[in-house]
């Protein structure tokens, strides 16, 4: 079962929970359990055609799913998501 790691500041959104496990074959399938697991955490991540907002990102590994396959990057088994959402400031 692949999970996502969840940084602090969605925290509050997902009961607390660093890390959530998930279902899917591939990220969109495992964003999508996210989503249907912690619903009020959608508006936060996607828009209103199901996309991902321009400064959400998803990690597996090193890399960001958007230069891999983007939402259609496959998982496996025991694959970990990094949700890093971009943080303005200064």
């Amino acid at each position: 079962m692949p999970t996502i790691r969840i940084p602090t500041p969605i925290r509050p959104y997902v009961n607390g929970e660093k890390v959530v496990n998930v279902k899917g074959q591939n990220a969109a399938e495992a964003v999508e359990s996210l989503l249907i697991q912690f619903p009020a955490l959608r508006t936060h991540l996607v828009n209103g055609r199901g996309e991902l907002r321009p400064f959400v990102n998803f990690f597996l590994g090193e890399n960001n799913i958007r230069d891999l396959q983007g939402l259609d990057t496959p998982l496996r088994e025991g694959d970990q998501l990094i949700l890093i959402p971009s943080i303005a400031g200064g």
